[in-house]
């Protein structure tokens, strides 16, 4: 008992010692580095969204080495799913984290509009891409198209989206085959979507609304998960691994927020505690996957000024400020030597972006308010502080003094994992190129042609490390749902730099 004890306090000292240190990196890098061009990445940020489109480009298109791709899907099943947008690197529609991307871009722009100055209409027409893709996926009753592209066939091959040859087969949940999570994110889409044009478009917002209704009805009534149902083909890619009452909470939330309605905010309200295990379980986790902690920081904007309806919102929401916070003496995340949050996995940067974006909204929400994490004090200025330190990262004040943007600063990465930047635009080669063609591309060490603006990558490893390699896919490959929470992270410090 005694060394259990003393190891105990061991561990506690230690962890101080390194929050202490994390803090002084972040406060010395504060003094002495100017801050990075804001405005310049906010507007790369969002470019880097026409370079991943799907289907037949408009002609304001920016990102021109990018073609029309993939005009057939959902001709399998007799549908139109041609649009939307490919995840990363590769050249399949994920539905599931495309949603939420869309739930995310929706959030920035709901939140930030006003710092956004001109790119407010290129955030727009990106969410607007996404959100007539998902009228199309759901336009069919009781029937959620969940994925367009055979991902095993499409791994296979390094070709670019203009050519692709490999099995667009789409693939849908029903009543029969359930997919709550990837419908539930779906209607969390529309109904944030729906916020966001209600002032300029009335008319598309309504269509918006009406349809992230239906789509949620039918995620609540028909509950299961596509794991069971779709699981070969969206496995081991976009698994549901936190399962689905996240996503019904989440989009109901949404619902509240688009409509106002009372029913949303009884929904909210009972099962909350009906999903008491699942939600404490996963109060710090934020992403594509696991939308706790963003349900409590979008639900406490109802409930700070109204303290009867509090818990267990603002109580789960503070928790997760404490679990993040490095200074924090309950912090349950690790960050490396160099101050950026990190989360074992594939592509890391979905970490400190997400968390950031909700580490921010929520300061904005508290204004005054002081969060209690043990004997620690947490303020406004604190989380507004933090998410800086981790953008700024991002942006290439970090040990490499690297940019994990690409095109931002002078040093960025070259060889991103990602089939259409690396490989010559139809352009440059008119001819079509094979499955196998590209694969020379791939393993080359030449830097891709095509620039991807805007890209941002999964980044370093623990230890501040970075190998600009093509194969290295954990690191190097960029995907939506990093870039969406960081849009209006930018937003805001391009306004407050």
């Amino acid at each position: 008992m005694i060394g259990s004890g003393k190891f105990s306090l061991n561990c506690q000292v230690l962890r101080i010692i390194a929050a202490i240190f994390v803090c002084l990196i972040a406060t010395v890098v504060a003094i002495n580095v100017p801050n990075p061009n804001y405005a310049d990445a906010f507007t790369k940020s969002i470019l880097f969204f026409e370079g991943q489109r799907s289907g037949k480009l408009p002609p304001n298109q920016r990102m021109t080495w990018r073609k029309d791709s993939a005009l057939l899907d959902g001709a399998d099943k007799g549908v139109d799913l041609v649009g939307g947008y490919y995840d990363a690197g590769d050249n399949v529609k994920f539905h599931f984290p495309m949603a939420f991307t869309t739930t995310m871009l929706a959030w920035s722009v709901e939140q930030f509009k006003n710092s956004m100055g001109p790119d407010l209409q290129h955030a727009m027409e990106a969410i607007r891409w996404s959100t007539d893709y998902f009228l199309k996926a759901t336009n069919i009753p009781n029937v959620v198209f969940a994925q367009v592209g055979n991902a095993e066939g499409d791994h296979n091959c390094w070709e670019r989206p203009e050519d692709m040859d490999t099995p667009r087969t789409a693939f849908a949940v029903t009543a029969q085959a359930p997919g709550s999570e990837v419908s539930a994110e779906i209607a969390a889409a529309l109904a944030a979507a729906s916020v966001v044009f209600k002032p300029t478009d009335p008319i598309y917002s309504k269509l918006l609304i009406n349809r992230a209704v239906q789509v949620f009805e039918f995620a609540d009534k028909y509950r299961g998960s596509y794991n069971d149902h779709i699981g070969s083909w969206v496995c081991p890619f976009y698994c549901d691994y936190n399962g689905y009452k996240d996503e019904l909470l989440w989009a109901a939330a949404w619902l509240l927020k688009a409509t106002r309605k009372p029913m949303y905010w009884i929904y909210v309200k009972q099962n909350i505690i009906n999903f008491k295990s699942d939600m404490e379980s996963s109060l710090s986790e934020f992403g594509w996957d696991a939308k706790h902690a963003g349900i409590n920081v979008l639900i406490s904007k109802f409930v700070l000024d109204n303290p009867s309806n509090a818990n267990p919102f603002l109580p789960y929401a503070d928790t997760f400020v404490c679990s993040v916070l490095p200074e924090s003496p309950t912090n349950t995340v690790r960050y490396t030597p160099g101050g950026l949050m990190y989360k074992s996995g594939i592509c890391n940067m979905q970490n400190p972006t997400a968390l950031s974006f909700l580490l921010l909204t929520y300061a904005r929400y508290m204004k005054s308010r002081v969060i209690r994490c043990g004997n620690i004090d947490v303020t406004q200025k604190m989380l507004i502080r933090f998410a800086r330190s981790q953008v700024n990262y991002i942006l290439g004040i970090n040990p490499m003094n690297m940019s994990y943007m690409v095109g931002f600063g002078t040093k960025f990465p070259q060889r991103i994992h990602h089939r259409g930047a690396s490989l010559p635009s139809i352009d440059q080669h008119p001819e079509k190129m094979g499955c196998k063609e590209g694969t020379p591309y791939f393993l080359s060490e030449n830097p891709n042609p095509n620039l991807h603006i805007g890209a941002v990558i999964g980044g370093p490893d623990i230890k501040d490390y970075f190998v600009d390699s093509r194969p290295n896919a954990a690191q190097s490959e960029p995907t939506t749902y990093v870039n969406a929470p960081l849009v209006g992270l930018l937003a805001y410090f391009k306004a407050h730099p």
